[in-house]
């Protein structure tokens, strides 16, 4: 059996079972020392079995203590093999104790009549055969545990054993959609064993993980499942379990289904797009039955699914640490080979981090759609567009822009693919997140919000197609430098990130996170849909401040390239061009660099009709004044 962390067996049953007989014969097989439990008992207990007196808690207290300390002396050896009767659950707790999940139930099961046979048999053992029935009284079947009858030779059981232990999966992943396909065949090219379920619906979904495994020559060692309690037996404990179904409702069935299925210490790994608040409730509820959550971003879409994803766990960091290995493996690798994944924090972050993440992207995708409609107003075709974003493409090294580009060149029937995509974006979720998020939190992501307000535009085509009718505005070309456009373009995407960071800023400080916000730049320099150039610069710009605004740099840029982004946003405005995020870049600078803003007036109109009071600028002891306006 192959296992990184030393492992515990406890082969557990009444008396007369072969606890003994079974336990040496596996510890031969596994080379790990064999213990048995019978030679713990203290003198009392063996007179108090002799005389045929059953055994009460108190009596096996110190018993069940002595078991656990060998067990955790032998954990951080090699392992070991124990046989120890466990006739309740709370003794396997006991028993279980400080272990961490490096444990294995091996219960051997058998009639009444067939073990009093045994018993009767048996010479040189204190336990006498009329205690038997005592107890099967008060046994209570291990959950999760490795059951075998003992009609079987011990020989058998044993080899039954080693093949249960050797076919098991390290991991496993339920939810075989584009993204769960994707990160499966990843797992398993890494070399580690994987367990795949899929649900079965008749006439939908049918097959579906056999039919997977088949096509990809990395999943020949897998194991595929359609039944969910075949699929968690397949699995080594603690059981690691990745979730890759859709967000909402059908995250919580999930989940519901697999509690009475796990165990303490186990973990469930949710890889979709969850709200974060709902990622901290679900942590309590399973914390209650000692399972483990971890809330889990995962950026890169299909491919960096397959080939190296970001990666953003937030949750309980023992749990972290435990499947850290395996996400490590799979994630994408920063510029020193560093993998791009790292513990967030705790409840809720990682979900965070990835909800933010995917605000950023909204803003920077719209970016590219207005240069796009801004060149286009200019005359240009996609394959010139293309070409002058491709003069930007080295120093940027932007993932959306190299799409964008593939995109704008890509032909369909000597016509540009992009003239036949109706022009309404849908979105799923995140942006809104996002912009609720920071109204939440009082954080002005402006360029989120104008993005995700954008592509509620787009979705009144038929209302657009009408009011352009009766109130024609037509898009009229301007004259600039097209490198002015480009610089406008670098500054608005700097604004755009400035936003992103404050808004995770805030949230670490509200919820108590202690985000690093350096570490989640630098899982973002690869893997992801943001990764950049600029988010390079970042991982060193936030090891030092932690507001991108003030940062020399930053001022430094601002300063250079806030002329092109006015000039360009003015010229948009009188040529009838909507550029929702570029106008809120220009807005929020000139908002966050005066001192003075008129919000004064804003809130004696508050305190007029609402009595909400004000604070006063000579008045330096913060008090909050109301005045009777109408006298």
């Amino acid at each position: 059996m192959n296992n990184s962390t030393p492992q515990i067996f406890f082969v557990m049953g009444v008396s007369g079972v072969g606890k003994t007989t079974v336990g040496k014969l596996l510890a031969q097989q596994l080379r790990i020392p064999f213990f048995d439990g019978d030679d713990f008992h203290s003198e009392s207990n063996i007179q108090k079995m002799a005389s045929g007196q059953p055994l009460n808690d108190d009596d096996r207290a110190e018993w069940l203590k002595s078991l656990n300390d060998l067990a955790n002396q032998h954990v951080q050896k090699s392992g070991c093999v124990i046989a120890c009767s466990s006739l309740k659950e709370k003794y396997r707790t006991l028993l279980e104790d400080g272990l961490n999940n490096a444990v294995n139930r091996i219960f051997l099961k058998g009639s009444f009549e067939l073990i009093s046979e045994r018993l009767k048999n048996r010479k040189g053992h204190y336990m006498p055969t009329n205690l038997l029935q005592s107890q099967f009284d008060i046994l209570e079947e291990p959950d999760q545990a490795l059951t075998y009858k003992i009609e079987n030779s011990p020989k058998t059981i044993v080899e039954m054993i080693a093949q249960n232990l050797e076919t098991q999966a390290e991991f496993g992943l339920i939810g075989l959609g584009v993204m769960g396909k994707s990160l499966c065949r990843n797992i398993a090219s890494k070399g580690v064993k994987i367990s795949m379920f899929n649900r079965h619906v008749p006439e939908k979904e049918e097959n579906i993980a056999y039919n997977f495994k088949k096509q990809h020559v990395e999943l020949q060692n897998s194991l595929v499942f359609d039944q969910l309690h075949k699929f968690v037996a397949s699995l080594k404990r603690p059981r690691k379990i990745f979730l890759m179904v859709n967000a909402g409702p059908a995250i919580d069935t999930v989940i519901e289904k697999l509690i009475p299925l796990l165990s303490k210490e186990d973990i469930i790994i949710d890889g979709g797009n969850s709200h974060f608040k709902d990622t901290a409730k679900r942590e309590g509820l399973l914390s209650n039955h000692g399972i483990f959550f971890i809330g889990c971003g995962v950026s890169g879409g299909e491919e960096g699914a397959l080939k190296g994803p970001s990666i953003m766990p937030g949750g309980d960091k023992k749990a972290y640490e435990i499947i850290k290995p395996y996400l490590e493996k799979i994630a994408a690798k920063d510029k020193n080979a560093k993998a791009c994944c790292t513990y967030i924090g705790k409840s809720g972050s990682g979900h965070f981090t990835k909800m933010v993440h995917n605000g950023i992207e909204y803003a920077e995708m719209q970016l590219l759609a207005e240069l796009y409609q801004i060149f286009k107003a200019n005359g240009k075709n996609p394959d010139e567009i293309a070409l002058i974003f491709s003069s930007i493409e080295a120093d940027a090294q932007s993932y959306l822009l190299e799409i964008t580009i593939d995109i704008l060149r890509k032909k369909e029937n000597n016509d540009w693919l992009i003239h036949k995509i109706l022009d309404k974006a849908g979105n799923k979720g995140t942006g809104n997140w996002t912009t609720i998020t920071s109204a939440q939190l009082g954080v002005p992501s402006t360029l989120i919000s104008g993005a995700l307000f954008a592509r509620f535009l787009s979705a009144y085509k038929d209302e657009r197609v009408q009011v352009q009718e009766i109130l024609p505005s037509k898009l009229n070309a301007f004259d600039i430098n097209e490198n002015i456009i480009l610089e406008a373009y670098q500054l608005a995407r700097i604004v755009n990130h400035i936003q992103g960071f404050k808004l995770l800023k805030q949230a670490s400080e509200t919820y108590k996170w202690s985000l690093n916000l350096s570490e989640i730049t630098r899982i973002w320099t690869n893997g992801c849909i943001i990764r950049s150039e600029f988010m390079e610069k970042l991982v060193d710009m936030l090891k030092n401040e932690n507001d991108l605004i003030l940062h020399v740099d930053t001022v430094s840029s601002i300063k250079k390239l806030k002329p092109a982004l006015t000039q360009v946003v003015a010229k948009c405005i009188d040529s009838n061009i909507s550029v929702p995020c570029l106008s809120e870049a220009i807005n929020y600078l000139n908002g966050i660099s005066q001192a003075d803003s008129p919000a004064n007036l804003i809130q004696a109109q508050r305190d007029y009709f609402g009595a909400h009071t004000y604070q006063r600028v000579d008045d330096k002891s913060g008090n909050f004044h109301h005045t009777d306006w109408l006298n």
